[in-house]
């Protein structure tokens, strides 16, 4: 397939070539299913020297017959009954070999899978998991463990059980003619050659349709997504994203077609060539026995070499390719096993401790890539233990930026952030987080029973009711919970209804955005006494009576404990000791509510223009509030 000009996947790291993705996949199969690949190997080796034993048996039978002709039946009896049983072992062998290849295929999804999400699991920031090439790389490495170290074993017993038949053949082969095997041989050479860069060209496709495949998966999730239903029925949108869905679908299928429609070419080129060279061997073994060089029994050993040298050298290609796509995908599992971390750490992390003093940012600068903006710039901030601290400021100011890097889900790209002093890349991201209770404005909507949603915030509480219970009343949320149908225990989600639920409470509720958001809020809570309480957009969704009732529980849950409270609704943060505002990434003032008004500045403006909403007949907001 030498027309294939499509790069493929990038090549593997330094030290890490083919062979040590072989000795890798072999170790997976023997360390998932020893017995299974033990099998595997005995029915590959019954398997290989089948063909050959037929053969010569075959030729046995019929050379004794054409000489004895009904003389020689007890002769040719017990070879005859070698043939039946041959017969029956080749016949059991396949649904063996099924078996096995479907349990390592098993044993060694679930070993791999659990190594490939210990390894993403084990990047403790963000930064890989929004990288669109790593993401690639993660969604193919998925692909690897459903099949990748089963059809690299497989294809390397296929190479072993193709080459000792071959050995059997060809040394038949040689007794009747020896040019032949060496025409044989070289005819096959071509068929590994154009296997290997068909595997290649698949790969290489695979990789490039990263994107529209996410894409296609994008659109195929939004049609049928319950959240997206009701824009898409306002406005009138399916048609719309049906044929970007489509598009993407035809881009991917153009690009499959073009590979399938190359590999066709040369399978059917491949096809006639083999018949050829078979055909003219034919024709060569009927006149060496017209001409009495051979007997009927090597013209029908003759008949089945041909087959069988062309069969295996076939098998051969086949496999090898099928090795080389099958390390090409174990490639980016490999690779996402050793990718390293995205925080790098020091040699010796030290554990966050209770906070004493208060947490400072010192001239902390912040973009998500060099081909990004600032979204943080020379931002220097204290807060105190014990604070209450609220931040504030238009969309894009920076503001659930600080929030990650607080959680170390980033580090800062210049300056640094302590703790009690200590500087967050020092400490171990696990135990700092421990420490750290978080409401995300983009919060989980997990797929579980009520209970559940709460206890992810904390699973030492998952089997502890009375905490999860007592989580749920600060958020204010326990009593429309105790009224669902099977209480704490209720599925939040309809997506695991049969066919037969349909109407049946018991087997889920969905919740409305404001009991998702207090919630989300009750699953911060749960954690006992965090050392910081962040709070990104806590009332967003909710209405007047559930803001004011979740703020009153919060200020008397959070009394005395480091506050970070983020809201656009400026009333809820008047009672912070000190509100930060944020603009462009930058701080541009700070201080008490009071304190703001006074100093007429970004604060009093963004304040007035809020409270212009709630009063009739004024004109002028900026003088609504006075100092």
């Amino acid at each position: 397939m030498t027309g294939i000009d499509i790069p493929g996947p990038p090549p593997p790291a330094v030290g890490r070539g083919p062979g040590r993705y072989v000795r890798d996949c072999l170790h997976l199969v023997w360390a998932a299913a020893p017995s299974a690949m033990i099998v595997l190997v005995a029915a590959a080796l019954l398997a290989a020297g089948a063909p050959a034993a037929a053969a010569w048996l075959t030729k046995l039978v019929l050379d004794a017959v054409a000489a004895s002709g009904s003389a020689a039946l007890p002769h040719a009896a017990p070879l005859a009954l070698g043939l039946a049983v041959l017969g029956v072992v080749v016949a059991g062998v396949p649904h063996l070999s099924r078996y096995a290849h479907h349990e390592v295929e098993r044993r060694t999804a679930r070993v791999m899978r659990d190594r490939l999400f210990i390894a993403v699991n084990r990047l403790a920031g963000l930064a890989r998991l929004e990288d669109p090439v790593f993401h690639d790389r993660l969604q193919l490495a998925q692909q690897a463990t459903r099949a990748a170290p089963r059809q690299a074993f497989t294809g390397l017993i296929g190479i072993g059980q193709a080459g000792l038949t071959l050995v059997g053949f060809i040394g038949t082969l040689v007794v009747l003619s020896p040019w032949m095997v060496a025409v044989i041989i070289l005819a096959a050479l071509p068929a590994l050659g154009v296997e290997l860069l068909m595997n290649r060209g698949r790969a290489a496709v695979a990789w490039r349709l990263g994107q529209p495949e996410r894409r296609d998966i994008f659109y195929t999730e939004l049609l049928s997504s319950v959240a997206a239903a009701k824009e898409i029925r306002l406005f009138g949108l399916g048609r719309h994203f049906a044929t970007r869905m489509l598009a993407e679908l035809s881009t991917i299928h153009r690009e499959q077609r073009t590979v399938d429609r190359r590999e066709l070419r040369w399978q059917l080129a491949l096809g006639v060539f083999a018949a050829t060279v078979a055909g003219a061997g034919l024709i060569w073994g009927v006149r060496q026995a017209a001409s009495g060089a051979l007997t009927v029994g090597d013209v029908s050993i003759l008949i089945a070499v041909i087959a069988g040298v062309q069969s295996a050298l076939t098998v051969a290609a086949v496999q090898v390719g099928s090795v080389y796509a099958a390390l090409l995908l174990f490639q980016h599992y490999d690779d996402v096993l050793h990718t390293p971390s995205d925080l790098p750490a020091p040699a010796r992390t030290r554990s966050a401790a209770p906070l004493l003093d208060g947490i400072e940012l010192h001239d902390v600068w912040f973009r998500y890539s060099d081909h990004h903006p600032w979204a943080l710039r020379g931002v220097n901030l204290r807060i105190p233990r014990g604070s209450a601290v609220a931040l504030v400021g238009p969309n894009g100011a920076g503001k659930s930026t600080l929030v990650k890097l607080l959680c170390r889900f980033y580090d800062p790209t210049k300056g640094a952030i302590t703790w009690d002093g200590v500087d967050l890349r020092e400490l171990d991201p696990a135990d700092l987080r421990r420490r750290v209770g978080v409401v995300f404005q983009d919060f989980m909507r997990y797929d579980l029973s009520a209970a559940d949603n709460i206890a992810v915030g904390n699973l030492s509480a998952q089997h502890d009711p009375d905490r999860i219970q007592c989580a749920a009343r600060h958020a204010h949320i326990h009593d429309d919970l105790v009224r669902l149908h099977k209480g704490y225990d209720t599925l939040l989600t309809r997506i695991f209804s049969g066919h037969g639920d349909k109407g049946r409470p018991e087997t889920g509720v969905v919740l409305s955005g404001g009991q998702w958001q207090r919630l989300a809020l009750a699953r911060a809570l749960v954690r006992s006494d965090p050392d910081l309480l962040i709070l990104d957009e806590p009332s967003s969704g909710l209405d007047a009576d559930a803001e004011a009732a979740i703020h009153a529980r919060l200020r008397a849950h959070g009394a005395g404990r480091t506050r970070l409270l983020i809201s656009h609704r400026l009333n809820t943060v008047r009672d912070a000791d000190r509100i930060v505002v944020f603009d462009d990434g930058r701080i541009a003032e700070q201080g008490s509510h009071d304190a703001l008004i006074a100093a007429d500045g970004v604060y009093r403006r963004l304040f007035n223009l809020q409270a212009s909403g709630y009063l009739t007949g004024a004109t002028e907001p900026a003088r609504m509030v006075t100092s």
